[in-house]
This record gives C-alpha cells, structure tokens and sequence, in this order.
C-alpha cells in the first residue's frame, strides 16, 4: 500500500472526504501535484478545508521544505486552506504509524 492510500484511509477514518488530486501525466512520465504540494484534499462538514502531501516518514524533511519553498504557498494559507504533511513508517511492532506536520 502506498503513502498516498494509507493517507486516504486514515483521513476517511477521520470523518473527512478525502479524493486524490495529484495527476499523471502519461508523455512525460511525472505526477503533478495540486500546486505544486498536494496529493489529496479533504472536506468535512465544520473543518477548513485541507490538502495533504503524502510521503514516507523519511522524506517528511524534503517535503516540508518543499511546501514552505512555494510560492504559492502564502496564496493558498491566505484562502484558509490547511496544509499537511503525512509521512508513513512502522515501528517496531511492524504497525504503520504517521508522523503528520501542521504548515496551515
């Protein structure tokens, strides 16, 4: 299962409706994030909306600083959107655990 799936069933876990908005962009062979940051944005009833950028634990750093480079970034905190970042890794019971930073 991938960071991305593992994001979308811990979100929708948490009473949010989750949907992939990254792309694929078959000549080139990349994906495109929503601005440049997001995988997934969530809804839910009461909430600001939020995007989320999946990863494993051990790119969270990357990731981060990837985010707070954006200059869209402003833009997007501005429209009172949340933004985080989730990093997946198993601990030593071997249960996946995620590690999630807060940049709204």
């Amino acid at each position: 299962m991938s960071p991305t799936q593992r994001t979308l069933a811990a979100l929708r876990d948490e009473g949010w409706h989750a949907e992939v908005v990254e792309k694929w962009i078959p000549g080139a062979n990349i994906r495109k994030d929503l601005w440049g940051f997001a995988d997934i944005l969530c809804l839910r009833a009461g909430s600001v909306p939020l995007v989320v950028q999946c990863t494993s634990a051990s790119n969270v750093s990357a990731r981060v600083k990837k985010i707070t480079e954006s200059p869209l970034l402003a833009l997007v905190r501005g429209s009172n959107i949340a933004i985080e970042v989730r990093g997946w890794s198993k601990n030593k019971a071997g249960k996946w655990i995620q590690r999630i930073v807060d940049l709204s």
